[in-house]
């Protein structure tokens, strides 16, 4: 059976990306035991002639012919980003990110590099930017969880700060969220917010005094 959500299941983002793509089916759904990745990069060719024919009509918009690309190459795709995540979902998702990144740089791919190593640095590179958001985002819990006087890092504190942070008002969240979790500085959340930067300050100053009360108030308070 290949991996993958049943057909008549959930629509994945990759599916809907492809469209009227036939009975095109993905391949996330089990825990993959073997990538395949030995297999095709023991091909010396750098294009295959199935690939360069897909490849040329995907470059032409063809997303049934990409549909097949991914088809050949989603094993090895994924079972990648389950080994850098350990997770089912997140490989899913990762996974899928990689085939519509890699649809977007067909353009700029050269037969001088086998393709399927090509796609494999894609793939790599989505996974150590979710990898380095993940610490980051793990960094910024603790960070805000602290500044709100706690110490207590465990699951059930980052989501009463997740939580909280809903409970803002909408500036101040997008003040949090810019800066904090997507590391703009203040300057570009200004230019974001079309507000200045000492007002972004502000913002970021009566967000942790919310948060720091939001999170040492009993769960029952109003």
């Amino acid at each position: 059976m290949v991996l993958g959500s049943n057909p008549s299941g959930p629509t994945t983002l990759l599916q809907r990306f492809l469209g009227d793509s036939g009975d095109f089916v993905p391949f996330w759904g089990a825990t993959p035991k073997d990538s395949g990745l030995a297999g095709v990069l023991s091909d010396k060719r750098m294009v295959t002639e199935d690939e360069r024919r897909l490849i040329t009509r995907s470059r032409e918009g063809d997303r049934e012919a990409f549909a097949e690309l991914v088809r050949l190459h989603q094993r090895m795709i994924h079972s990648l980003a389950y080994r850098m995540s350990g997770s089912l979902a997140d490989a899913d998702d990762l996974a899928q990110e990689t085939f519509i990144r890699a649809y977007h740089g067909l353009p700029s791919y050269r037969a001088t590099a086998k393709f399927a190593s090509w796609l494999y640095r894609i793939a790599l590179n989505v996974c150590l930017r979710w990898r380095r958001a993940e610490l980051r985002r793990g960094a910024i819990n603790t960070e805000w969880l602290a500044a709100a006087g706690t110490s207590d890092s465990s699951n059930y504190r980052v989501d009463r700060l997740q939580e909280a942070l809903g409970q803002l008002a909408p500036k101040l969240r997008a003040a949090v969220i810019l800066t904090a979790f997507e590391g703009r500085s203040h300057a570009e959340a200004a230019d974001l917010l079309s507000c200045r930067e000492t007002t972004v300050s502000w913002r970021l100053f009566a967000a942790r005094r919310q948060l720091a009360r939001l999170l040492t108030a009993p769960e029952n308070s109003p």
